[in-house]
């Protein structure tokens, strides 16, 4: 069990001080308390020492805002947060976080608006890139982790968006229409991990959750995350995102983010009363909310403060610059163990040799692939795709725009690369262009040693030519350095470890979230869409319930084209001699148990060792199996070593809506272990009474 986040102040003993400030604020001072202040900040008040609080955000590492005053000059840009997800590296999910971390204390941010944790329903959300997939126990343990490791350095972490805001597709006007049991065992383990971590901030959405607002949706922030999930710290509002400043102020919300117009926009997409800052008093004069409201929103904010110490100890500490070769390094290692391995007939690794050269053509093969929006984070010292392969390969690598038919056949490798841009604010097609499959079918057709690479932010339709390629890799957004752990992997350097934390589907029409644009509509790039909030609101009905991602595959028998937790090697593994303490258990008794596996190649490697539930029998639908542990295991060349893991009551129980808490119910469980959710190499049973 991690030991969660302790603040340098205890909560009871910050509380305690902010009420005693409370006391003394003028009413005027506690309404600027509770919304933003030029644009990023908090507002701050100087005769109780109260810092104001800058907000960054996050994803790919820091966004440097370039607008603004004293900035840093420069943040590591980071392999995308799912990218982390894919290297199932819980550890490494705690570095990476301390690494941004000291570059927000180095940058004076008190806040870093992350990790994003919504769960990955629809591979075409604009917005996945910045999340951990489509498990909610592999998000929780990335989370958990993250939140240590970004706290530790004194740095607020922020859970967002809650909840249920899984697509970008006019996100502003999207209703998500959730039942209770599908909310709480698929989209608020996440949330529940972090807090439960020590997160000590979360914001809400833009969309509506069953018809409210998530911003001002008392039902879910007082409700579920501080009456359910048991958060007491800074609840903030997404950017423009709440629409009734007498309902964001009942909702238990503490800050109206960023509390002010946005003059860009047009007048209809958000009005001054819809800000808390402009329409409390006269609420408070018309009795429509009582001064103790505006106290509640108040102490939570200070309370968040001080407990971090941020009255007492500066924000910004430059002594943290010096560590950015480490945070570079972070970077690099985070690189190799996120590309996955999708496909090879033996093409790789490509060893360096006088007898081979290489063309590198497509659209990522000179210039870095990101993820746009809030989370755009531009690095500096990039390694492009090119870059990384002329370190490893000099001479023997060359990048050609167009390469014609005789140039494919003279090599003896080619390295096509292509993918999407993904961004907040828009969803974009799962299929590519016809032209870039079409160009990949026919480079394929002259050279058979083709390996296609791709940066997306989330899955996209491969089927046109997946098995026609001599290698598939995955890159997801690499970051400034992610090009040269590509370069190590192509080589063979570096064994590729990484599995995918999504399912790809085959196509589109396969996945649970298919049919979540209104009839008629068409997805659309840019930002005017996103803020017509005078558009119809739309329902988005999760009618698939629990079963998202590989859960809905396999129990709609469609198989996709590549499962979840799916990742090749260099090296190959074997499982055995699966061990369960215990065959019959009582319920709420933990299960020991324990495997044995063996890396059988001439590699050394990384094994990610899956276990997965199944309830052979049970009172409502359940998934044929689920998550419900993981390790990353190193083993060298012939080397064996036993994984063990604990099973916990809750990993076999289901959310009761009739008692309104998670069931365990007697009876026969499978413990399924395997190296992806579509290849179980060992199986047990369990008998719980």
């Amino acid at each position: 069990m991690l030991k969660p986040f302790v603040p340098p102040i205890e909560y009871e003993d910050a509380k305690e001080q902010a009420i005693d400030i409370l006391t003394q604020m003028t009413l005027d001072e506690k309404i600027s308390m509770i919304a933003g202040h030029n644009m990023f900040f908090t507002k701050g008040l100087e005769r109780f020492k109260v810092p104001s609080m800058y907000m960054s955000d996050a994803s790919q590492g820091v966004n440097i805002r370039r607008e603004l005053d004293d900035q840093l000059e420069k943040s590591v840009a980071f392999p995308c947060s799912i990218a982390l997800a894919s290297t199932w590296n819980t550890e490494l999910a705690g570095t990476y976080a301390k690494s941004i971390g000291e570059e927000c204390r180095a940058g004076e941010i008190a806040v870093l608006l992350g990790p994003g944790i919504n769960i990955y329903r629809v591979s075409q959300n604009g917005r996945n890139f910045e999340y951990l997939g489509e498990d909610p126990y592999l998000t929780s343990r990335i989370t958990e982790n993250y939140v240590l490791g970004m706290q530790g350095t004194g740095t607020i972490a922020t859970l967002k968006h809650f909840v249920a805001n899984n697509t970008d597709y006019k996100r502003r006007t999207s209703n998500s229409v959730v039942d209770e049991r599908t909310m709480h065992e698929i989209y608020l383990p996440g949330f529940e991990a972090g807090i439960n971590a020590g997160a000590m901030a979360v914001m809400t959405s833009y969309n509506l959750v069953n018809g409210e607002y998530a911003g001002q949706n008392k039902d879910l922030i007082t409700g579920i995350l501080r009456e359910k999930l048991g958060f007491k710290w800074l609840v903030m509002s997404d950017w423009w995102s709440v629409w009734d400043a007498q309902k964001v102020i009942a909702s238990g919300l503490d800050l109206d983010m960023p509390g002010e117009p946005r003059q860009e926009y047009p007048d209809y997409t958000k009005k001054p009363e819809h800000f808390v800052r402009y329409s409390a008093k006269s609420l408070i004069q018309e009795g429509k909310v009582k001064e103790a409201d505006i106290d509640k929103m108040v102490t939570n904010v200070l309370t968040t403060k001080i407990a971090m110490g941020l009255l007492e100890r500066p924000i910004k500490d430059t002594s943290f610059l010096k560590n950015f070769d480490e945070h570079e390094a972070v970077a690099l290692q985070t690189g190799r163990e996120s590309i996955v391995l999708l496909e090879n007939k033996n093409v790789l690794p490509i060893i360096p040799s006088d007898e081979i050269y290489i063309i590198v053509t497509g659209e990522y093969a000179d210039k870095i692939p990101f993820g746009g929006g809030a989370a755009e984070v531009v690095g500096y010292d990039q390694i492009t795709m090119i870059n990384g392969l002329k370190e490893m390969y000099g001479d023997k690598v060359s990048h050609i725009e167009n390469p014609t038919d005789e140039e494919i056949k003279s090599a003896t490798h080619i390295i096509y690369s292509t993918g999407t841009f993904d961004s907040e604010g828009w969803d974009r097609p799962f299929d590519l262009p016809d032209t870039i499959n079409q160009e990949i079918l026919h480079i394929t057709s002259l050279n058979k040693n083709t390996i296609v690479s791709v940066s997306s932010g989330g899955g996209v339709n491969m089927n046109a030519w997946n098995k026609d390629v001599g290698a598939l890799l995955y890159n997801w957004y690499p970051g400034q350095l992610g090009f040269r752990a590509f370069a190590e992997i192509i080589s063979g350097k570096t064994n590729p470890s990484a599995k995918l934390p999504i399912t790809i589907e085959k196509k589109f029409e396969d996945s649970p979230g298919y049919g979540y644009l209104p009839s008629g509509s068409e997805l659309y790039t840019g930002w005017d869409q996103d803020h017509r909030i005078i558009d119809p609101i739309q329902d988005v009905v999760y009618d698939e319930g629990v079963f998202v991602g590989y859960r809905w595959y396999e129990s709609k028998h469609i198989e996709p084209l590549y499962a979840f937790g799916y990742g090749l090697s260099y090296t190959t593994y074997a499982y055995g001699n699966l061990v369960l303490d215990q065959k019959v258990i009582p319920a709420g008794s933990p299960l020991h148990l324990s495997v044995d596996v063996e890396n059988t190649g001439k590699m050394d490697g990384q094994e990610i060792v899956q276990v997965y539930v199944r309830d052979m029998e049970s009172s409502v639908p359940r998934p044929v199996k689920e998550l419900k542990g993981f390790q990353k295991v190193y083993l060298k060349a012939g080397k064996k070593k036993t994984i063990d893991f604990t099973l916990v009551e809750r990993d076999f129980s289901f959310w009761d809506v009739a008692t309104k808490k998670w069931k365990l119910e007697p009876g026969v469980f499978e413990i399924c272990i395997g190296s992806a959710s579509n290849t179980i190499l060992a199986k047990a049973q369990l008998e719980i009474k």
